[in-house]
């Protein structure tokens, strides 16, 4: 009898149905899983002539098992290589030559230096000089190297009250000069030097000129002068001109001569008193390294106790038109088939991408609940299903039995 057959296609479905059920809920603490649908469609006994119109159907099949690619939990970590993805797009994975894509971003560093998944899988990026060349991407961390100090970025207030004050100015003598500040500057080993800036309001005061000086404490205990200039103002109180240049030759450690340029920018001279707003440099020392941190746009840096920053580069991201076309194959990754078309190549924030979490991963996009619903219902099926063949065995043996 044809409900033999029905229902065995019935019972066909709903165990599949089952399975993809048990297996979304097996993998709902997956990082990165994506849950999967059974869908099914009906089936009819055709002619050349087309369907009967009194055609009963012949049951049911299934007509794919879909993954469905939404947006799952990000879970915080205390592992700043945990990534997720807070949008499109998937990570790029490389080992012996085979591309594999994934949204489980729980990854670690391996004894050579790359960022590998649990599986030593590569995680795939961009060089930190730039370009789009893929690479496994490999944190070469160390300390980070000294850096010279080259330029001062000075923001003050001269007040246009001072008194002028008789030159040269004598970095020894406070009655040489009208204001002095410090800050403090490195060469080329990373050593701390302190730099003092005096300055002079020279006479006559509707010149509206200051005379400027650069001193360096030597180990004496000595003041030496590395730098002289002129400071002019406008009527307005704005700077009209200046600019200091400092130089240090034969550092007592050994150290590179210093050549630095002090610019006075904004610097203002204002009827209100004497005032340091800004008074900024760019060298540091040696460093220590104290942290391996992400950028929402997968930028790695390595951050450093002396202030430094600096790029371990960038992680690739990938995108497809048709991403329910990849094929998966196990470890929560996918691989590439003609229906989901070749990959789409970018970066975190991008279009068509979205922003990578650093310390973070994607838990699975699976609902307990909305699972468990859909497991009874399956579960109905099956039982639905089964009631139809013995129904239809019941049928069957009344038939035998007639006599």
């Amino acid at each position: 009898m044809p409900s033999f057959n029905i229902g065995l296609t019935g019972l066909n479905a709903a165990s599949s149905d089952l399975q993809v059920t048990g297996h979304n809920i097996a993998n709902s603490s997956t990082a990165g899983f994506k849950r999967s649908r059974a869908e099914f469609a009906d089936v009819f006994a055709l002619s050349y002539t087309g369907v009967s119109k009194t055609a009963t159907g012949s049951g049911v099949n299934l007509a794919s098992v879909t993954q469905q690619f939404t947006q799952g939990d990000l879970n915080f970590s205390d592992n700043n290589l945990d990534l997720a993805i807070n949008g499109q797009g998937f990570f790029i994975l490389d080992r012996d030559g085979i591309t594999e894509y994934t949204r489980a971003g729980q990854f670690q560093v391996d004894k050579d230096g790359f960022i590998v998944n649990s599986a030593g899988q590569r995680l795939q990026g961009y060089p930190p000089e730039g370009g789009n060349l893929l690479q496994s991407m490999q944190l070469t961390i160390g300390d980070s190297e000294p850096q010279p100090t080259t330029a001062i970025n000075a923001l003050m207030n001269l007040s246009s009250d001072a008194e002028p004050v008789d030159g040269p100015i004598d970095p020894e003598d406070p009655e040489t000069y009208n204001y002095s500040t410090s800050l403090t500057i490195y060469d080329s080993l990373g050593s701390a030097r302190a730099v003092t800036l005096f300055f002079r309001r020279e006479d006559p005061p509707e010149n509206k000129t200051w005379e400027v000086v650069a001193a360096i404490r030597e180990p004496d205990g000595t003041l030496a002068i590395v730098g002289n200039d002129t400071l002019v103002f406008n009527n307005d109180g704005t700077l009209a001109s200046g600019e200091l240049e400092i130089n240090y030759a034969d550092p007592p450690n050994g150290a590179d001569d210093l050549e630095i340029t002090v610019d006075f920018g904004d610097t203002t001279q204002y009827g209100s008193r004497f005032s340091v707003a800004a008074l900024r440099q760019d060298g540091y020392t040696a460093g220590q390294l104290v942290s391996v941190d992400v950028d929402s746009d997968g930028t790695i840096f390595a951050r450093y106790s002396n202030g430094a920053n600096r790029s371990l580069g960038q992680v690739a991201l990938a995108n497809f038109d048709n991403p329910q076309g990849l094929q998966p194959v196990g470890g929560t990754n996918w691989v590439v088939t003609a229906a989901s078309g070749e990959p789409l190549l970018g970066r975190g924030g991008e279009s068509n991408f979205g922003l990578v979490q650093g310390g973070a991963y994607e838990a699975a996009n699976v609902n307990i609940a909305d699972q468990l619903v859909k497991l009874i219902t399956a579960q109905r099926n099956f039982q639905a299903n089964a009631q139809v063949i013995s129904t239809a065995d019941t049928l069957t043996q009344t038939i035998i039995n007639i006599r």
